[in-house]
């Protein structure tokens, strides 16, 4: 299978970062509701908003894929008009870059449940950074940020991971990912041996 992105790989993505994006831009609202009960409980949520990275990597199966779903999501969020501004855009680059990488790591060639949940983890940590920057992590006690950082990579893990690749599997599963992933050999293999 060719490691090049073709016009329909990129339309693909395209769509799915456009269905995200419109997701994304909710999910501020039910983020903000879930806020109110402290704890730091909407960090539990925060993955949601880098699995446009790890459905289209899963889906795709492409150098760039992560990087390019999650921009586009983002942008598609800041269109949709964000409560979160141009913010929204400059964590979705650093967050997709952060996806993209561990994909990269594995050479493109592991798309299982912990790829995608070590690549919902690295998104986090992606996201940690912008916030460090903000500056008002400082302002957190120490068991406070604790919960903060540990809920947001138990979302990133669950949400950005786990549920990717269980949405992923499911798509497999109707048999639609056919048509964006045709069968490979390793898959004609597979099936002789079962017979």
């Amino acid at each position: 299978m060719s490691k090049g992105l073709k016009l329909s790989d990129i339309l693909v993505t395209i769509v799915i970062a456009i269905v995200f994006g419109i997701i994304y831009r909710l999910w501020g609202d039910v983020s903000n509701v879930v806020k109110l009960a402290g704890w730091q409980l909407d960090q539990l949520l925060y993955g949601l908003w880098f699995i446009a990275s790890t459905v289209a990597a899963l889906l795709i199966r492409k150098p760039g894929v992560a990087l390019l779903a999650e921009v586009a999501a983002a942008s598609g969020e800041l269109i949709a008009g964000s409560q979160y501004g141009v913010e929204s855009l400059t964590y979705g680059i650093v967050q997709g870059l952060c996806a993209e990488l561990v994909f990269a790591l594995f050479r493109y060639r592991s798309f299982s449940a912990s790829t995608a949940c070590l690549a919902g983890i690295a998104a986090a940590a992606g996201s940690l950074v912008f916030d460090g920057f903000k500056g008002y992590l400082l302002d957190l006690q120490s068991w406070n940020l604790i919960l903060y950082f540990v809920f947001r990579f138990i979302g990133g893990v669950f949400i950005t991971g786990l549920c990717a690749y269980w949405l992923v599997k499911a798509l497999e599963a109707t048999g639609v990912t056919q048509l964006v992933r045709p069968a490979s050999r390793d898959d004609f293999d597979a099936l002789e041996r079962k017979n």
